[in-house]
């Protein structure tokens, strides 16, 4: 009963168990994993020897990069995996494999730990298996995010996007501008209920992270296959930054507030070879915290009214001899993926710039809906599906708009068997890295709410990810009911499947 669902898992009859002398013999980063999550729910030792618990590198190659093969048997269990990451998935297997108080944050007394003898080959289907947290409208805390990276790994995703600031909020330290998080990190107040009430809390809000905490983050997530992928979105999105530092908007003169209100800003940077120095001086403190290949640049949702209006900005059109304002967007995500690319690096982008243009090597990511992943596949992109009519689960699963006990969300209508049935296309000059859930946080201002709108949504996208296309929902529906056990277990504080 694996979520997700490996690729080949046959079970014979007999049991292994787990008990006081059962040993680990294992690479020393793989140990430390297993002895992490199993010491504390078994109260065992697992002490380093042969026998037992036996995971082990091997020459092949063709397990691939995450792959693995295992076998219980009454007298041990045996690993082994071309890689570190093909070791640490099957960690989470033998996780699964044993009964559900396994996920418990404290010892279960009176457990038998026992796997059923069993023979699984697995391995993912795609490489990129997201999921994208938004901490920039609501600062989650530090020890939410650990435990978010948890939970994706006890999934096998293993990609966070962070999404680090937005109009409403700063949340990355950039040590020579303090000012992004003294001023940019706090708001006023915050919508209450629906933004289209046009209600507030009266409360301010604020937070942010410093760099020695990312940095940290950045070694537990990969210490579990979890890499961060950062993202500070430009140049629209940016009303906190202009909050903190109103040279770098159109109009330097006013003074705007960290935005209270959900939605899109009209404010945007101005295309200022000063602007851009500033911009480039925060990716480079950025790209020095997270080692990700991908540093995400936005590159949405980014009005051009100001633009329009500007003398300055019009000036600098015509300077960079560009057909028109319209054109600053793809002027911009050329300019920072040219620097980002002197560190090593590539951009990511949401799927808006395929209309201006976006940089050759970009990875896409296909928000807007199906068609735009097609299309991005169509431009010859690396492309990350993720269209918000079957990944945004901070979308409520029911379409009935007056459901008892139902918290507020932005949209209505992504029900488990939606996103369960997403289909990326599999062809085009391009290529599809994977696929990946999105909570934006508008609607999830605490911890327990993103658990609720996760879960079991994203163990629904994360089987799509690994396992691929061929599952049917009815079959993984009987597989959730026990899973569903081991988040009990966890605290996952989830909503209850219709």
């Amino acid at each position: 009963m694996l979520v997700p669902a490996a690729r080949h898992a046959a079970r014979s009859a007999g049991r292994f168990v787990l008990t006081e002398t059962t040993p680990i013999d294992a690479p020393p980063a793989v140990a430390d994993l297993l002895r992490e999550l199993l010491a504390q729910p078994t109260g065992l030792p697992l002490p380093p020897g042969a026998g037992g618990l036996s995971f082990r590198l091997t020459d092949d190659a063709e397990l691939g990069a995450e792959g693995y093969r295992m076998s219980v048997t009454p007298q041990g269990v045996t690993v082994r995996a071309h890689t570190e990451a093909g070791l640490r998935w099957a960690v989470q297997t033998l996780r699964q494999l044993l009964p559900a108080e396994a996920y418990a944050g404290a010892p279960v007394p009176g457990v038998v730990w026992a796997l059923p003898v069993a023979d699984i080959v697995d391995g993912p289907a795609y490489p990129w298996r997201g999921a994208l947290l938004d901490v920039a409208r609501w600062a989650h805390p530090m020890p939410f995010v650990r435990r978010f990276v948890d939970l994706m790994a006890a999934h096998k995703l293993n990609v966070l996007h962070l999404h680090l600031t937005d109009d409403q909020g700063w949340r990355f330290e950039v040590r020579r501008y303090p000012r992004l998080t003294e001023v940019g990190g706090v708001r006023a107040q915050s919508p209450a209920g629906h933004s289209r009430e046009r209600r507030f809390d009266g409360v301010p809000h604020g937070g942010w992270y410093t760099q020695r905490e990312l940095r940290d983050l950045v070694g537990y997530a990969a210490r579990r296959g979890v890499r961060i992928v950062p993202e500070v979105d430009l140049p629209g999105h940016v009303q906190a930054a202009l909050a903190a530092y109103p040279q770098l908007g159109n109009d330097p003169g006013r003074r705007l507030p960290v935005r209270t209100a959900w939605g899109i800003s009209s404010h945007v940077l101005n295309p200022s070879g000063a602007t851009l120095d500033v911009v480039t001086d925060i990716l480079d403190e950025l790209v020095d915290v997270f080692p990700s290949d991908i540093v995400h640049i936005g590159g949405d949702e980014c009005p051009t009214d100001e633009w329009q209006a500007s003398p300055a900005a019009l000036a600098r059109v015509a300077e960079l001899g560009l057909a028109g304002v319209g054109d600053l967007q793809r002027w911009y995500a050329a300019e920072l993926a040219t620097h980002l690319a002197r560190h090593g690096r590539r951009v990511g982008v949401w799927d808006e710039l395929l209309e201006s243009g976006a940089p050759a090597d970009a990875v896409v990511f296909g928000w807007r809906s199906p068609e735009r992943v097609t299309a991005a596949l169509a431009a010859g992109h690396e492309v990350v599906a993720c269209p918000h009519t079957h990944t945004y689960l901070d979308y409520a699963e029911t379409d009935d708009p007056d459901a008892p006990g139902e918290p507020v969300a932005a949209r209505l209508g992504t029900p488990l068997r939606k996103v369960y049935g997403y289909r990326p296309p599999e062809s085009g000059p391009g290529r599809l890295l994977g696929v990946q859930a999105q909570l934006w946080s508008e609607y999830l201002p605490t911890p327990e709410l993103v658990e609720y709108r996760a879960f079991p949504r994203l163990a629904a996208l994360a089987e799509l990810g690994w396992s691929g296309l061929r599952g049917e929902f009815p079959e993984f529906r009987r597989r959730l009911t026990p899973h569903l056990r081991r988040l009990d277990h966890a605290g996952v504080g989830y909503r209850p499947p219709d």
